[in-house]
């Protein structure tokens, strides 16, 4: 199919790789220029400067993008996507957004006969580089099936139901793997104090019921080592879990233990800055226990 790429991020281009790899001609545009030259040139493609001009080029169009606004004005902006769409074409917005704005777009586009489904990911990008991510798809069925071929080149495909579902399941994936995560540090820092091993530690709990993906993907890899460079940002966490809490209170469901996640993630991102991993949150807590959880590599003199 003839595919239009919009975002060549971290998750984008490992994606986007991926229906190059699949035979699919694939279209790219990017807000940096340079980084749509260099994808052309390590992985193939073409590169089209214009919004308007990716929509008319394309069968399908898809938006990878950080948040809701922005797909809002690639979508609808000047010279925006939505200028080159005619009808029958298909948008898949990718981006972990607002369910109630996604919504609002796919009704717009249908005003033109532009179909839209909402198909956000989890994974990262290491299983993103292997089409190997997890997508949790919304929106009507025969849409799904058109885009079939499209998403399964990235990765395991997920109904949810209507249009923006997809999105829903994606923040609350992300609120329970953020509680996870929060909760695993606290149990480590406990279990240092207490004189036990941090990597025994996870060891024990990768075998025992305490195991998560935090426990699993995180902790030794990123936390204990010091690192802190798993590739998913800081504020992009706060960002899901506050659309997360934004469908809770939608739905009239209290969520007074999500709220404090919430509340916690938040205030790492004010200790850390912008640009932070989501890893690096672990230094609140270790803030507030006074120890850390890092290991320094050994020395060899």
């Amino acid at each position: 199919m003839k595919i239009g790429f919009v975002g060549i991020g971290m998750m984008g281009w490992p994606m986007a790789g991926c229906l190059v790899r699949a035979g699919h001609q694939v279209a790219i545009h990017d807000a940096d220029p340079q980084r749509m030259r260099d994808f052309v040139s390590e992985v193939g493609g073409e590169a089209i400067a214009s919004l308007s001009e990716l929509g008319r080029s394309c069968e399908v169009a898809i938006t990878m993008l950080p948040n809701s606004d922005i797909v809002s004005t690639v979508l609808f902006g000047e010279s925006g996507l939505e200028e080159g769409l005619e009808a029958g074409k298909i948008v898949i917005d990718m981006t972990s957004g607002v369910p109630a704005k996604t919504a609002s777009f796919a009704a717009r586009l249908a005003q033109h006969e532009v179909g839209m489904i909402d198909a956000p990911v989890s994974g990262g990008a290491s299983r993103a580089k292997r089409g190997d991510l997890a997508i949790m798809v919304g929106g009507d069925s025969d849409l799904i099936e058109t885009c079939r071929p499209v998403l399964q080149a990235m990765g395991r495909i997920m109904p949810t139901g209507a249009v923006g579902s997809g999105q829903a399941m994606k923040a609350l994936n992300n609120m329970v793997s953020a509680a996870g995560f929060l909760i695993g540090v606290e149990a480590l820092l406990i279990g240092k104090k207490f004189g036990l091993d941090g990597g025994t530690m996870v060891d024990i709990l990768n075998a025992s019921t305490g195991m998560n993906n935090s426990t699993q993907k995180k902790f030794k890899q990123f936390v204990l080592s010091g690192r802190y460079d798993s590739g998913f940002a800081l504020d992009l966490m706060v960002k899901d879990l506050t659309i997360a809490m934004e469908v809770g209170r939608d739905c009239g469901v209290p969520t007074p233990l999500s709220a404090l996640c919430r509340e916690l993630w938040a205030s790492a991102q004010a200790l850390l800055g912008p640009g932070a991993d989501h890893t690096a949150s672990a230094k609140l807590s270790e803030q507030l226990a006074g120890i850390s959880l890092a290991v320094p590599p050994d020395r060899n003199e």
